[in-house]
């Protein structure tokens, strides 16, 4: 008696095998990770329960996160909710604040430019202000960046700051209400030569493509441009869209800028001019 093999069986086989792989594979991941997750919730009850001085749940549980993101590349961060105004300055450029330039000055810092029609500005802070206390906690010894942290803030909600000015006896305080604060992305643009342009770019923030568009097309419109500097000294850095909407304005069309690729397909694109 023949015997023939049906192909649809054989094609049915491998697939339901190649499924099969993909499904133990799965759960072989997800088991390691909810193991991993109860021994790690072990360790941190343990330690709060038993360790022999006071342990702060919150600073605990953001060290172990830090540690655990730090064997991954440099980029791979976590942010906890105190530091959600920085990623929004850094996508919008925009954050919640009192609006006004501060600066380093021995050992305090002091206000360097209160933003017109901004907080500082309405309450009567002054250049050269120096901040003491920022709601009742001593500003001495804290670096620009920690005192810009602390000022950053939900838009609406009060600060109650404790001022020094120069030349005065008594400190004051002041109590100001934060509000939305925009920084734009290009500060300055001109000429340098009489045939060369200058843009300065601090961000690659929302709209940061158009904004260089516009200043590229008012220069060239009104010099005959044989070269542009764009200075992206202290640029901060911001969204990618806007980098490739930046490089359109110089480059030529279909020009690769950039990739990206991620573990799942859905991550992997080419971004072109």
């Amino acid at each position: 008696m023949k015997h023939t093999s049906n192909p649809i069986n054989i094609i049915l086989l491998v697939i339901f095998g190649f499924t099969a792989n993909i499904i133990v594979g799965q759960n072989s991941n997800n088991f390691e990770i909810g193991k991993n997750l109860d021994i790690f919730s072990t360790v941190y009850k343990e330690i709060n329960i038993n360790y022999v001085d006071k342990v702060e749940p919150g600073e605990l549980m953001e060290t172990g996160i830090d540690a655990m993101l730090e064997s991954l590349d440099p980029y791979t961060v976590y942010i906890p909710e105190s530091e959600i105004e920085d990623v929004k300055f850094i996508t919008t450029g925009q954050y919640g604040g009192i609006g006004a330039l501060i600066q380093q000055k021995d050992d305090h810092v002091v206000i360097s430019e209160p933003y017109e029609g901004k907080p500082a500005q309405k309450a009567g802070l002054k250049a050269g202000d120096i901040i003491l206390e920022i709601d009742g906690k001593s500003a001495a010894g804290k670096s620009t960046s920690d005192v810009s942290s602390i000022l950053k803030g939900q838009a609406g909600v009060m600060v109650k700051l404790k001022i020094q000015r120069p030349g005065t006896e008594e400190p004051f305080e002041i109590e100001l209400e934060r509000d939305n604060v925009k920084i734009d992305n290009i500060p300055y643009y001109g000429m340098v030569s009489q045939n060369v342009g200058y843009i300065k770019l601090t961000g690659f923030t929302r709209n940061a493509g158009k904004e260089v568009k516009d200043a590229f097309l008012e220069l060239k419109g009104a010099n005959e441009l044989n070269g542009i500097i764009l200075d992206l000294r202290g640029n901060g850095g911001g969204l990618l869209q806007e980098a490739v909407n930046i490089t359109n304005i110089f480059e030529d069309k279909d020009h690769i800028v950039v990739s990206t690729k991620g573990k799942l397909t859905t991550k992997n694109h080419t971004y072109k001019t």
